[in-house]
């Protein structure tokens, strides 16, 4: 019987057997080798003896496979018959042994994992006991040294407490301007002793305060309670307030927000400062502006117009010896010359208003100037049943200045108060004169009992050509000339509507009153001769 050869078969079968012990082999090398480089790496470790199994299982069978080959080859058929199950029993084994190291393999694999889970949160939990273990010592060791140095420091914290308090308690109290602290509900809770001198207050009276008191506008509340709820702080904002006589005051307000430790506003600390005496000087300045630039301008006009008034007046009065008396052509000349002539004394008050007249100065007594004044004007108040008070201090000091020029002067006042007290039927006229030795200045009242002076007028009263007569009873100059004429001596006239509206003490009466303030005799001789200079400086309205 003939066939196909079995050699090509038997090579192959072989070749393979041995193949398959190298590559057994290599693979058992690989993961010797991760072993060695990983030796706490579980799976390189159990690879290593999977590797290891199929080693001797492949072993055992290729060698199986290549004596049995052999013997065949060598017709030695009946001694593989005898090995036969020895092979076959020792490759089984084998092969269950690779089985059963493969199968275990995942189980192994997720105990591996589980224990390494465990073995991380052991290792995170004796983290957080080292940590923990750690901050109890660093506690321990605070306590002990907070126990040793507790009395020190308390001791040393009271101190700077104390010491703060103090500076805080020194400004709050040693500052000039005002600090007050209120609530949400506008109360002040506290204020300063300088606040309430302000205010004209006791601090008996500080408890009872609050912003709608001292606000003289509900508003200016309103308005600054707004800006702290929205942007935190006012700052340097002007607010009119309101002291205990009724009386106001400037003041310039900056304030901060209060808020407690949950963000919470609970109220406001402020301070403010008095600008009524620096808006009074400003205002005093601009007023001095004012009337310096409209006392040239009337000092230019009324040297232009007078030359003409006197051609006019001095024809009218050649033309009236043309006509006779009684005449309409006499009469209107005559209308004429009064006429000019009420012009030329409107141009001489204004020439009086810019101070380019001639002045006589001399040494005067102010109490004989207003006795002067008093004869004159006093039957023709008693017309108008009008009383007159006289108050002169005795042994007052001379000034200097010109006598006709300061009678005219307390004659426009007088004349003022009659006026203002023509419609109420009479009144009364209080003249009195004192002396300021602290300044050394003579000073000199007139008040009346008339209605008094609008505070939108007050401001107006000196500006020339403003007047509340009506037409035909005034021209507007009669205090502006004072004005001038008081300046030019070196002193002030201020005036004051309703009577003790700035003073603390009393109601405030009805009416007016004008105060003069002239230095004396030593004083003014000082301030004459520091004015000399710039006057003659001044260019000639003439020119």
């Amino acid at each position: 019987m003939t066939g196909l050869s079995l050699f090509p078969t038997i090579v192959t079968d072989m070749a393979g057997s041995v193949a398959n012990i190298i590559f057994a082999f290599l693979a058992m090398r690989y993961a010797f080798l991760l072993t060695k480089k990983h030796p706490e790496n579980f799976i390189w470790g159990y690879l290593l003896y999977i590797c290891i199994a199929i080693s001797a299982f492949s072993i055992s069978r290729a060698a199986g496979h290549i004596v049995k080959q052999i013997l065949f080859l060598t017709d030695n058929h009946a001694i593989w018959s005898v090995i036969s199950p020895y092979s076959g029993g020792f490759n089984t084994l084998l092969l269950i042994s690779v089985s059963a190291v493969t199968l275990f393999y995942h189980k192994g694999v997720q105990a591996y994992y589980l224990i390494g889970q465990k073995a991380d949160k052991l290792k995170s939990a004796n983290r957080r006991l080292e940590n923990a273990a750690r901050e109890m010592k660093e506690l321990n060791f605070y306590l002990e040294e907070m126990n040793l140095n507790l009395e020190e420091k308390v001791e040393e914290r009271t101190a700077e407490l104390s010491k703060s308090e103090k500076k805080f308690r020194h400004l709050f109290s040693a500052s000039k301007d005002m600090v007050f602290f209120c609530d949400t509900e506008h109360n002040l809770l506290d204020i300063n002793e300088s606040g309430l001198e302000m205010l004209g207050y006791t601090p008996s009276y500080a408890p009872l305060l609050d912003l709608h008191v001292i606000f003289k506008n509900e508003n200016d509340v309103d308005q600054y309670f707004t800006s702290i709820q929205k942007d935190g702080y006012v700052k340097d904002r002007e607010i009119k307030f309101r002291k205990k006589d009724g009386s106001i005051i400037y003041v310039l307000l900056s304030a901060t927000a209060v808020y407690d430790d949950q963000g919470t506003l609970v109220g406001c600390e402020a301070i403010a400062k008095d600008l009524t005496r620096v808006k009074n000087m400003m205002e005093q300045l601009v007023s001095s502006e004012k009337m310096a630039s409209v006392g040239q301008m009337a000092a230019g006009v009324a040297h232009e117009i007078n030359t003409p008034l006197g051609v006019i007046l001095g024809y009218a009065q050649l033309m009236k010896d043309d006509f006779e008396e009684g005449s309409e052509m006499y009469q209107n000349l005559e209308v004429i010359e009064r006429q000019t002539k009420a012009s030329r004394k409107i141009v001489a008050d204004l020439l009086k208003f810019s101070r380019q007249t001639d002045s006589a100065r001399e040494n005067l007594n102010l109490n004989e100037v207003l006795t002067d004044v008093l004869a004159v004007t006093e039957h023709s108040l008693h017309l108008d049943h009008i009383h007159t008070h006289l108050d002169l201090a005795e042994d007052l000091p001379e000034i200097i200045g010109d006598a006709e020029r300061l009678r005219q002067v307390f004659v426009n006042l007088i004349n003022n108060a009659d006026h203002a007290m023509e419609e109420q039927g009479g009144g009364d006229i209080y003249l009195s004169t004192t002396f300021d030795r602290e300044k050394q200045h003579v000073v000199a009242l007139v008040r009346d009992t008339g209605h008094g002076i609008s505070e939108d007028v007050k401001d107006k009263i000196f500006d020339p050509f403003f007047t509340t007569k009506p037409v035909g009873k005034g021209t507007g100059l009669g205090l502006s000339v004072s004005y001038g004429i008081i300046k030019d001596h070196g002193g002030t006239i201020e005036v004051e509507s309703p009577v003790g509206s700035g003073s603390p003490a009393g109601k405030p009466l009805p009416g007016t009153v004008f105060c003069i303030v002239l230095p004396m005799a030593a004083e003014a001789a000082a301030v004459k001769q520091s004015v000399q200079v710039p006057d003659k400086q001044e260019p000639s309205s003439n020119a």
